[in-house]
C-alpha cells in the first residue's frame, strides 16, 4: 500500500513540475509566421499593428524588424530587433490565474550594426533590461538569459516588450517563455515525490541484491 501511495505522490509531483515549467505563450521563439527572408535582406520590417508573427502583435507605435538569416538567433532561426525604422514593441495576451505569480524568461542581445553600444528595452512590469553589443557580431550575438516575475491581477495579462533605444538599431529578443511559479507547498510535494521515487528505486535494488546474494 505504501508503495502505491508513494508512486501516486511521485507521479503527481512530476506532473506539477511539468505544469510549472510549461510555457503559456504561443510561438515564444518567433519561429512561426511570415518568412522574414522573403525580402531578400534576411529580415522584414513589420509596421504597427502587424500580426505577421503567429501569436504576436506589433505595438501601435513604431515598428520592429522580424529577423531571419540576418543574424544568429538564440533559439531556432528567427528573432526580433525591437527597433524597426525606430523604437517599436510587440505584445501577446495570455490566459492566467488571478493571484498566481508567473516568471517570464527571455534572451536578449542587440543590433550590432550601429547606434548606441547599450541597447535597452522595457517590459510589461516596467522593468528595464539592457545589453552591450561591444565585441559582438551577427555570427556571435552574445545572447543573455533574463527574467522577471509578475502576479496576475485578472484572468488575462498582456506581455509586452518595448524598445527604449533611439534609432533603428535596437535590442534583440528571442526565446520568450512564461510559466507559473510553484507555491512553497507545491515545491514540498514535488520534493516528497522525488524522495518517493528514490525510495522505490532503493527498495527494488535492495530486493534484487537480496535475491542474488
Amino acid at each position: 500500500m505504501k508503495r502505491y501511495l508513494l508512486a501516486i505522490v511521485a507521479a503527481t509531483s512530476i506532473g506539477l513540475c511539468a505544469n510549472a515549467h510549461a510555457s503559456l505563450l504561443q510561438n515564444g521563439s518567433f519561429e512561426l509566421g511570415t518568412d522574414p527572408n522573403l525580402s531578400g535582406n534576411g529580415f522584414t520590417t513589420l509596421a504597427a499593428g502587424s500580426t505577421a508573427i503567429t501569436g504576436w502583435t506589433v505595438g501601435n507605435v513604431g515598428s520592429i524588424d522580424y529577423i531571419g538569416s540576418y543574424w544568429q538567433a538564440a533559439q531556432g532561426s528567427r528573432s526580433l530587433d525591437l527597433s524597426g525604422d525606430g523604437p517599436g514593441s510587440i505584445f501577446q495576451t495570455i490566459n492566467v490565474v488571478p493571484g498566481q505569480t508567473y516568471r517570464v524568461t527571455f534572451e536578449v542581445a542587440g543590433n550590432t550594426d550601429n547606434g548606441p553600444d547599450l541597447k535597452t528595452l522595457i517590459t510589461t512590469t516596467g522593468a528595464t533590461f539592457q545589453f552591450s553589443v561591444a565585441g559582438n557580431s551577427h555570427s556571435n550575438m552574445g545572447w543573455v538569459l533574463k527574467s522577471f516575475d509578475f502576479t496576475a491581477s485578472g484572468p488575462t495579462e498582456t506581455l509586452t516588450f518595448q524598445s527604449t533605444t533611439d534609432g533603428p538599431w535596437g535590442p534583440a529578443l528571442d526565446n520568450v517563455s512564461v510559466a507559473a511559479v510553484p507555491e512553497p507547498s507545491t515545491w514540498a510535494m514535488m520534493l516528497l515525490g522525488f524522495m518517493g521515487v528514490g525510495f522505490l528505486a532503493y527498495r527494488r535494488r535492495a530486493k534484487a541484491n537480496f535475491r542474488f546474494a
